[in-house]
């Protein structure tokens, strides 16, 4: 008795070459039963009329489920399903995704303390972009204002540059050219006090921030913390174990003599020169004060300068680190806010104390920030280029926020507070009659109306009753300032 050839519907889906769609058609339908063991294949000539395609691929196709032992030819009789089949590959690897582990990972107790403690959509620090003309989002710098002409051509240079030694595995502490230029910037700019040798190149401050929690911070240790905070903290401080105290802050930053009540504290994160996100400016005392504490109690600070160089108001004061005479100061900086985050490179200022085990601590973590990249900041640095483009954003910065706060006035007057506006890209806006179980129906409401604002509360260990909501100012022109302050009114006049 001669065997039929089975009736069978063969789909392509589109993916990939003639060849590999029918393949996958083929053994799809004999790992999925449609076709069994011994069932014979229909011939090509008629399976390449039926799918529309060349004979040549259907052989071709053929010929590999042959050699991998999904089917057998017989001599005068055509080709066949094999007998015996080899294991099929689990459902979601055949989709062309890794098997999915059907139990539970074993994940270490920083492992879990991760997972539980930070939410997944910080896979990713960027903000989703919406869909709208005036974007009120913060945390990324005035791409427009960028000098990337001038940035292209010295990195294309230091490209054409690079020698044999430059491709190999390069120091932990990073580029000898771009610790001396950031010595020499952080100086003039900052008033940090410091050496070549004791700045650490970073893959952006928040690499300080987790190699200082590796190093400082057991389970189980008090660590101070602002209230409200940078979330980047407080996620690397819950997942090494770090017994939370979290500090108010107001105008004037962190109060520092509420740390009396923080016993055995070995580390405190603050950000002083824009308190993030309310604002404040810690005042010339309480950085006597919070260095006196850290003093008395063998403890660091770890201060985070991510945007100290936009201050509008009053005189600049110096960083924290440049009062320091223990060495309890670690200072951050990165490049993300003064030029842009995909160049990942920051800056880590440690105590001589300290430097060794920070660059061992970073050679485990990723041997280093590439080269070609900290040799052309470093050329840019040293060219003045930097110190050019802060100098002219930080005019335009200050006009952009003279136009936000007018607009506030303006549309919201008493409505509306503003706070944390002498310095920085951002302010906080709190509004007055509403709560902050409204926020969502206003953002929505303002969503209809082509803005985009956010709220506040993600950055409180205990978010206040009212609304707050965080405006970034630096990406948008004064004119889409104001429009979409005036939008942002008439969203929080549809809800009342």
């Amino acid at each position: 008795m001669v065997p039929v050839d089975p009736v069978l519907l063969v789909e392509l889906d589109g993916r990939g070459s003639l060849q590999q769609q029918t393949y996958r058609a083929l053994r799809a339908a004999i790992l999925g039963g449609r076709l069994r063991p011994g069932d014979r294949l229909a011939s090509t000539r008629d399976l390449a009329r039926e799918l529309g395609v060349a004979r040549n691929t259907v052989l071709q196709a053929y010929d590999r489920l042959i050699a991998e032992g999904y089917a057998a030819t017989r001599p005068a009789s055509g080709t066949f399903v094999a007998t015996t089949l080899p294991p099929p590959p689990r459902a979601a690897a055949r989709r062309g995704r890794p098997a999915a582990i059907e139990t539970a990972p074993r994940l270490s107790t920083f492992g879990q303390r991760t997972v539980e403690t930070i939410p997944a959509r910080y896979a990713t620090w960027s903000l989703r972009r919406e869909a709208v003309s005036y974007d009120f989002r913060y945390g990324e710098p005035a791409y427009g204002d960028l000098p990337l002409a001038t940035w292209a051509r010295l990195l294309g240079r230091r490209a054409r540059r690079l020698s044999v030694r430059r491709l190999a595995y390069q120091p932990p502490g990073g580029a000898p050219e771009l610790r001396a230029a950031l010595a020499g910037y952080l100086a003039r700019a900052r008033g940090v006090v410091c050496t070549p040798e004791q700045i650490l190149i970073v893959r952006g401050s928040q690499q300080a921030i987790d190699l200082t929690t590796r190093l400082l911070v057991d389970p189980g240790d008090p660590v101070v913390l602002e209230e409200p905070h940078y979330t980047g903290f407080s996620f690397c401080l819950r997942a090494a174990g770090a017994d939370v105290a979290y500090v108010p802050v107001d105008e004037h930053g962190l109060r520092v003599e509420e740390l009396d009540r923080v016993h055995a504290a070995r580390l405190a994160f603050v950000t002083p020169s824009h308190q993030y996100p309310a604002g404040g400016v810690l005042s010339l005392p309480r950085r006597l004060a919070l260095l006196g504490w850290a003093h008395a109690r063998s403890a660091y600070v770890f201060e985070d300068d991510y945007d100290g160089e936009f201050r509008f108001e009053g005189h600049p004061l110096e960083c924290l680190q440049a009062l320091d005479r223990d060495g309890r100061v670690l200072y951050a900086g990165t490049a993300s806010k003064i030029f842009f985050p995909a160049l990942r490179i920051g800056w880590l200022v440690a105590p001589p104390a300290l430097l060794g085990a920070f660059q061992s601590a970073h050679a485990l973590a990723d041997t280093g920030t590439p080269t070609l990249e900290q040799l052309a900041f470093a050329d840019f640095i040293a060219g003045g280029h930097l110190e050019r483009h802060v100098r002219r954003i930080r005019v335009r910065h200050a006009a952009r926020r003279r136009a936000l706060l007018d607009a506030v006035a303006d549309e919201l007057g008493e409505r509306a507070r503003v706070s944390g506006a002498s310095a920085g890209l951002h302010v906080l806006l709190r509004l007055d009659g509403l709560s902050r179980r409204d926020v969502p129906r206003l953002r929505a409401a303002c969503r209809e109306r082509g803005v985009g604002v956010y709220p506040a509360s993600p950055f409180y260990a205990r978010p206040p009753a009212h609304a707050e909501l965080l405006l970034g100012y630096g990406g948008l022109g004064e004119r889409a300032i104001r429009e979409g302050i005036r939008r942002l009114a008439q969203a929080i006049e549809s809800l009342r």
